[in-house]
């Protein structure tokens, strides 16, 4: 983990999404933070010690999903395929898909296995596997507060969590999509899909993928609280997998964007983007890291 000492940090962006606004001041107390996402490793030690069942392993309730498909009420989590060609722009049904058998072994369905891929992120967790983990290590979730001025590393009002260049000098600073999205993905920066976790500069605390890879957890429930009105489209993220029909799903904030995030279509690989998530809905652009307040 890395120490992240307190202090007061610009939260928010007057420029971007209309949810990240109005930037404000915000005061963080010390904590410290894992300095990298979870990985599959890490989270195959904390189901090897518990025999905890994540969310994407479990059979749905039918009586929660009265309204929902049956080939929908199977263990399974949301993947993202890439489609030949886009014909419904914006639509992310195109390039989501419920896979049965898809969880956290599985990155990509029943057939798939992260054995050789221990560093990447584990992902297809849902917000209560997170804090399983993180409850069972001794930790927990960041606030959304606390994620964003860790991922700014000391440089208050910059653009990305190394700066304000994209891609300084042409190097590429984190995971992001490159091409036209979602059908052309040129792995101009050395990555197709998930990365393994420090296979890009960390930023000035320390920490590892704070931009790009996977989106991040935190412990806030959503509210357009920085501006009225909802979140834009990003990433077809908020399909109702397993939403209970009639009922408005809790939705946690998000953090740092991922791998799908492209300039055309979704500049979220910045410290002060944010998206709500459905607590019930897993994918496979979705993680999480620590805290451990010091109190």
């Amino acid at each position: 983990m890395r120490f992240i000492p307190p202090g007061k940090f610009r939260m928010g962006s007057n420029g971007d999404y209309p949810e990240e606004a109005p930037a404000h001041i915000v005061t963080v107390d010390r904590f410290w933070i894992d300095e990298h996402a979870v990985t599959n490793a890490d989270f195959a030690a904390f189901v090897t010690a518990t025999g905890y069942v994540s969310f994407a392993e479990r059979t749905p309730d039918p009586a929660l999903y009265r309204d929902t498909l049956p080939e929908l009420l199977t263990a399974g989590s949301a993947v993202f395929r890439m489609p030949a060609e886009l014909l419904r722009p914006g639509h992310g049904a195109d390039w989501w898909h419920y896979v049965p058998g898809a969880d956290w072994r599985h990155p990509e369905g029943p057939a798939s296995t992260v054995d050789g891929r221990e560093r990447e992120p584990v992902v297809h967790v849902a917000f209560e596997d997170a804090m399983a983990y993180a409850s069972w290590a001794g930790k927990d979730l960041p606030t959304e507060a606390e994620w964003e001025f860790a991922a700014r590393g000391g440089l208050d009002g910059a653009t990305y969590c190394w700066g304000d260049t994209f891609t300084p000098d042409g190097h590429h600073m984190a995971n992001t999509w490159q091409g036209e999205f979602p059908c052309q993905n040129l792995a101009v920066d050395g990555f197709e899909g998930r990365a393994p976790v420090g296979s890009f500069s960390p930023n000035g605390y320390g920490l590892y993928d704070m931009a790009g890879n996977v989106w991040e957890w935190t412990k806030d429930r959503y509210s357009p609280r920085h501006s009225p009105g909802a979140a834009m489209p990003c990433c077809g993220l908020g399909d109702p997998y397993r939403a209970p029909p009639g009922a408005a799903a809790v939705r946690k904030v998000i953090k740092g964007g991922s791998y799908l995030c492209a300039p055309s279509y979704c500049r979220r690989y910045r410290p002060a983007a944010r998206y709500p998530q459905e607590i019930d809905t897993t994918t496979s652009h979705i993680g999480f890291r620590c805290v451990l307040r010091s109190g």
